[in-house]
Protein backbone atom coordinates (compact mmCIF):
# COMPACT_ATOMS: atom_id res chain seq x y z
CA UNK A 1 0.00 0.00 0.00
CA UNK A 2 1.07 3.60 -0.17
CA UNK A 3 0.14 6.83 0.41
CA UNK A 4 0.37 9.68 -2.37
CA UNK A 5 0.16 13.24 -2.46
CA UNK A 6 -0.98 15.74 -5.10
CA UNK A 7 0.77 18.75 -5.05
CA UNK A 8 0.63 19.51 -1.77
CA UNK A 9 1.27 22.83 -1.02
CA UNK A 10 2.27 22.91 2.66
CA UNK A 11 5.71 21.17 3.58
CA UNK A 12 4.11 20.52 7.44
CA UNK A 13 1.56 18.28 6.16
CA UNK A 14 4.32 16.21 3.78
CA UNK A 15 6.15 15.78 6.91
CA UNK A 16 3.35 14.62 8.64
CA UNK A 17 2.29 12.32 6.07
CA UNK A 18 5.60 10.54 5.54
CA UNK A 19 5.72 10.38 10.05
CA UNK A 20 2.09 8.26 9.51
CA UNK A 21 3.02 6.23 6.14
CA UNK A 22 6.49 4.69 8.35
CA UNK A 23 4.20 4.22 11.22
CA UNK A 24 1.98 2.25 8.78
CA UNK A 25 4.32 0.48 7.33
CA UNK A 26 3.74 2.16 3.80
CA UNK A 27 5.18 3.93 1.38
CA UNK A 28 4.59 7.62 0.23
CA UNK A 29 4.82 9.16 -2.86
CA UNK A 30 4.86 12.80 -3.66
CA UNK A 31 3.88 14.48 -7.43
CA UNK A 32 4.92 17.32 -8.19
CA UNK A 33 4.73 20.42 -8.37
CA UNK A 34 5.08 21.53 -4.92
CA UNK A 35 4.65 25.03 -3.09
CA UNK A 36 8.33 24.16 -1.81
CA UNK A 37 10.89 22.47 -2.11
CA UNK A 38 10.78 18.77 -0.95
CA UNK A 39 14.11 19.52 0.76
CA UNK A 40 12.42 22.38 3.06
CA UNK A 41 13.61 22.43 6.33
CA UNK A 42 9.90 22.20 7.63
CA UNK A 43 9.28 18.80 6.23
CA UNK A 44 12.18 17.17 8.05
CA UNK A 45 11.11 18.85 11.21
CA UNK A 46 7.84 17.50 11.09
CA UNK A 47 9.21 13.74 9.55
CA UNK A 48 11.85 13.89 12.16
CA UNK A 49 13.59 10.66 12.09
CA UNK A 50 10.58 9.05 9.88
CA UNK A 51 12.14 9.90 6.98
CA UNK A 52 14.48 6.87 6.93
CA UNK A 53 11.59 4.58 7.17
CA UNK A 54 9.06 6.43 4.37
CA UNK A 55 11.78 8.03 2.03
CA UNK A 56 9.16 9.78 0.15
CA UNK A 57 9.71 8.93 -3.86
CA UNK A 58 8.91 12.15 -5.77
CA UNK A 59 7.10 12.19 -9.03
CA UNK A 60 7.75 15.31 -11.73
CA UNK A 61 3.84 14.99 -12.64
CA UNK A 62 0.98 13.64 -12.56
CA UNK A 63 1.63 11.78 -15.52
CA UNK A 64 5.12 10.60 -14.18
CA UNK A 65 3.08 9.06 -11.20
CA UNK A 66 0.47 7.23 -13.07
CA UNK A 67 3.01 5.38 -15.43
CA UNK A 68 4.98 4.50 -11.92
CA UNK A 69 1.80 3.03 -10.62
CA UNK A 70 0.02 1.57 -14.05
CA UNK A 71 -2.13 -1.16 -13.13
CA UNK A 72 -2.76 0.01 -9.31
CA UNK A 73 -5.69 0.81 -8.03
CA UNK A 74 -6.23 4.26 -6.48
CA UNK A 75 -8.17 5.54 -4.04
CA UNK A 76 -9.03 9.55 -4.17
CA UNK A 77 -10.24 11.01 -0.66
CA UNK A 78 -12.54 14.08 -1.47
CA UNK A 79 -14.81 15.96 0.13
CA UNK A 80 -16.65 15.72 -3.86
CA UNK A 81 -16.93 11.67 -3.09
CA UNK A 82 -20.26 9.53 -3.05
CA UNK A 83 -18.87 6.79 -1.57
CA UNK A 84 -18.12 6.44 2.61
CA UNK A 85 -14.76 5.08 3.45
CA UNK A 86 -16.60 2.81 6.04
CA UNK A 87 -18.15 1.06 2.88
CA UNK A 88 -14.92 0.39 0.78
CA UNK A 89 -13.39 -2.97 0.36
CA UNK A 90 -9.35 -2.23 0.41
CA UNK A 91 -6.56 -4.45 -1.14
CA UNK A 92 -2.96 -4.52 -0.17
CA UNK A 93 -1.34 -3.07 -3.58
CA UNK A 94 -3.72 0.01 -3.11
CA UNK A 95 -2.90 3.62 -3.36
CA UNK A 96 -4.37 6.37 -1.09
CA UNK A 97 -4.27 9.40 -2.78
CA UNK A 98 -4.98 13.25 -1.26
CA UNK A 99 -5.01 16.33 -2.93
CA UNK A 100 -4.01 20.06 -2.44
CA UNK A 101 -4.71 21.79 0.55
CA UNK A 102 -5.50 24.70 -1.25
CA UNK A 103 -7.61 23.18 -4.40
CA UNK A 104 -8.22 19.55 -3.66
CA UNK A 105 -7.42 17.36 -7.01
CA UNK A 106 -8.62 18.65 -10.48
CA UNK A 107 -10.70 16.77 -12.85
CA UNK A 108 -8.12 14.82 -14.48
CA UNK A 109 -7.10 13.34 -11.11
CA UNK A 110 -10.84 12.26 -10.32
CA UNK A 111 -11.42 10.55 -13.78
CA UNK A 112 -8.03 7.87 -13.25
CA UNK A 113 -9.43 7.31 -9.41
CA UNK A 114 -10.56 3.79 -9.36
CA UNK A 115 -12.83 5.14 -5.97
CA UNK A 116 -13.73 8.23 -4.72
CA UNK A 117 -14.25 7.81 -0.87
CA UNK A 118 -15.43 10.75 1.61
CA UNK A 119 -14.79 9.99 5.37
CA UNK A 120 -18.37 10.87 7.11
CA UNK A 121 -17.77 13.49 9.76
CA UNK A 122 -19.77 14.63 12.23
CA UNK A 123 -22.70 17.35 11.27
CA UNK A 124 -21.45 20.94 10.82
CA UNK A 125 -17.64 19.91 9.87
CA UNK A 126 -16.40 20.33 6.44
CA UNK A 127 -13.40 18.21 5.90
CA UNK A 128 -10.02 16.88 8.35
CA UNK A 129 -6.54 18.04 7.40
CA UNK A 130 -5.13 15.97 3.94
CA UNK A 131 -3.12 14.14 6.48
CA UNK A 132 -5.34 13.40 8.74
CA UNK A 133 -7.68 11.96 6.69
CA UNK A 134 -4.70 10.10 4.79
CA UNK A 135 -4.29 8.38 8.38
CA UNK A 136 -7.71 7.89 9.25
CA UNK A 137 -7.95 5.84 5.55
CA UNK A 138 -4.61 4.13 6.30
CA UNK A 139 -6.07 2.71 9.63
CA UNK A 140 -9.58 1.40 7.90
CA UNK A 141 -7.09 -0.19 5.03
CA UNK A 142 -5.14 -1.56 7.83
CA UNK A 143 -7.91 -2.55 10.03
CA UNK A 144 -9.59 -4.69 6.99
CA UNK A 145 -6.51 -6.33 6.06
CA UNK A 146 -5.14 -7.39 8.96
CA UNK A 147 -2.06 -5.33 11.04
CA UNK A 148 1.43 -7.47 10.31
CA UNK A 149 3.98 -6.27 13.10
CA UNK A 150 6.68 -7.86 12.12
Amino acid sequence: MRLALYQPDIPQNVGAAIRAAACFGVGVDIIEPCGFPLNAPEVRRVAMDYGALAAPDAHRSWAAFCNAYNGRRLMLLTTKATASLWDFRFERNDIVLVGRESAGAPDEVHARADARLFIPLAPGARSFNVVVAAAVALAEARRQLGWDQS
